[in-house]
């Protein structure tokens, strides 16, 4: 594997304090769904397939750069140390969306069955199942940096992690969500995958294999990949700011159960 390739030095001061600018984004988004309706309601025009466009593309300017630092040729050292790989497959494909689902079905159908209606307990358990059936995949280089963890056996986690993500994730979730009775078109959960899976797992694939090609590994670790730090966190707040500014009437009007939710 590349030797080369090395981790970022250091996290800067918005780096250090991401917490603190999440929920600052998040309160942000509340507010303004609440008191300038009309932003949310503009951007809920532009939708396609019941996924929002805006979103997608604050999306992409999160995930693509991550998407860059994905090196499939990495695959070919699976065989390597097998094991701890085998343990991230089976876990967030066979136990975490299973588990994800027993767990929101106990709480929405049996302990808070008195607080909440089944309708709003169906729709709560599908969102659930998109949340334990989604793996980390690129932020996932985020965490190892943090931990000081084995950053060439994360870029083989990563890559064969997006591999499985492209075929495992929509049926899963069509099972699940089957299983609890709350349906989504194939067409939409297919898209997602598309949107959000794909398109910026192919642009980052080209353009590193471009720009390595062109400039070189060291050039492309170095000096390319890194000016796109600030764009994937500004892409992560303005995605929480749109999402929350479309729930934020929701959220402020149903307090107790933002808390039940957060429980399971």
């Amino acid at each position: 594997m590349n030797k080369t390739q090395k981790p970022s030095t250091g996290i800067s001061f918005f780096e250090k304090y991401l917490s603190l600018w999440v929920l600052l984004c998040m309160a942000a988004g509340v507010l303004i769904g609440r008191f300038i309706p009309a932003i949310p309601d503009f951007l809920g025009q532009f939708t396609y397939a019941e996924v929002s466009i805006p979103i997608a593309i604050l999306i992409w300017l999160m995930i693509y750069p991550m998407m860059m630092k994905v090196d499939f040729a990495s695959v070919k050292f699976v065989g390597k140390n097998p094991k701890g790989l085998f343990v991230t497959w089976v876990v967030n494909w066979l136990i975490r969306p299973f588990t994800m689902f027993g767990i929101a079905w106990f709480f929405f159908y049996v302990v808070f069955k008195s607080l909440i209606s089944a309708d709003l307990a169906q729709s709560y358990l599908a969102g659930a199942v998109l949340l334990g059936a989604a793996p980390c995949t690129a932020m996932v280089f985020v965490w190892s940096y943090l931990t000081k963890g084995n950053a060439a056996y994360t870029v083989v986690q990563v890559a064969t992690n997006d591999l499985i993500i492209l075929v495992a994730f929509t049926p899963i979730v069509a099972l699940l969500l089957g299983i609890s009775g709350f349906e989504i078109p194939w067409m939409t959960l297919i898209l997602s995958v598309v949107l959000f899976v794909v398109i910026p797992l192919a642009g980052g694939v080209l353009t590193r294999v471009q720009v390595i090609k062109r400039k070189g590994i060291d050039y492309f670790n170095n000096k390319f990949i890194t000016k796109f730090n600030n764009i994937t966190i500004g892409g992560l707040l303005l995605t929480l700011v749109i999402i929350f500014s479309f729930q934020g009437d929701v959220i402020l009007s149903n307090p107790l159960h933002i808390l039940l939710i957060a429980i399971p």
